[in-house]
């Protein structure tokens, strides 16, 4: 991956159909809190049953469309922060894909979610949440609700399992908090197995020495940041889902790339990006 001193922007995917407010201001205050660039996209997609934006008619309509949309997405976005540095583009190709090229040189991806259903989301073409949080090449943040921002004790969540891609995930987190001045809440859900054949407590005790050393060893780099941590029994979506009800931010970790999106993805980031009740960051495994 590429060293993150070129990694200067947040990029925005927006939706020409529907604006996600709740995702542009989300990217926006981001941007400033990292002292970075703010650069929205709108990508122009082939269309259905055949045609194609090559048709001078059809690409003249969509990017009309495009540049409305990004037009008022630069308006919303001035009337929050009128001084971040801020560019647009509007590309050709499907958006999912425009925003993972994209996501080569960005700090992170930020981008709402349509509430499609899962078949949709995993094989419609205007899908774009689960392919680019499966297939981005920096932290993806999709906003579906807003985050609980008027707690008086703000708190992020993230999501540990001992893995690289968790690991990576903390260290994310860790840096996160401390841009929001929140706490941190390192979470280990353990899915006991319907049937067990070793020493359950010795299993929880190990559980919880993996949690305790990756949140000390990430604590020092920000001494200034509250780090609990626990390890839950139960379903890791359920109890992750549940955490989310008063948190700024869950954040997990994904494995490698390559293959079906869905399947690189994950169930338990795939079933978070329905029932998190705020935004979920999804950190890939190489970061």
């Amino acid at each position: 991956m590429e060293n993150t001193a070129v990694r200067n922007e947040v990029i925005v995917g927006i939706d020409p159909r529907e604006q996600a407010v709740p995702a542009l201001a989300w990217a926006a205050d981001e941007a400033v809190r990292r002292r970075s660039s703010l650069r929205l996209v709108v990508a122009v997609p082939p269309l259905p049953g055949g045609q194609h934006v090559d048709a001078p008619w059809n690409r003249s309509m969509l990017r009309v469309q495009g540049e409305s949309a990004l037009a008022d997405a630069v308006a919303t976005v001035r009337a929050l922060y009128a001084e971040v540095p801020l560019s647009t583009e509007l590309l050709d190709g499907t958006p999912s894909m425009v925003l993972c090229r994209k996501a080569a040189r960005a700090r992170m991806v930020v981008v709402g979610s349509r509430r499609l259903s899962r078949p949709e989301e995993l094989f419609s073409a205007g899908s774009v949440a689960v392919p680019v949080s499966a297939g981005a090449d920096c932290p993806v943040v999709v906003v579906r609700e807003p985050e609980h921002a008027g707690r008086r004790h703000p708190r992020l969540v993230v999501g540990v399992d001992g893995s690289a891609s968790s690991r990576a995930a903390m260290a994310f987190a860790v840096e996160e908090a401390a841009l929001h001045g929140a706490a941190l809440h390192a979470v280990w859900v353990w899915r006991r197995p319907l049937v067990s054949f070793g020493d359950e407590a010795a299993e929880l005790d190990e559980r919880r020495r993996v949690l305790a050393e990756t949140v000390a060893g990430r604590g020092g780099e920000y001494p200034d940041v509250k780090i609990t941590h626990e390890v839950l029994r139960g379903h890791p979506v359920e109890e992750l889902a549940r955490a989310s009800s008063d948190a700024l931010v869950v954040v997990v970790g994904r494995h490698g790339r390559g293959g079906y999106s869905g399947m690189r993805l994950g169930s338990v980031v795939h079933g978070l990006l329905h029932r998190a009740e705020c935004p979920v960051i999804t950190v890939p495994e190489s970061r």
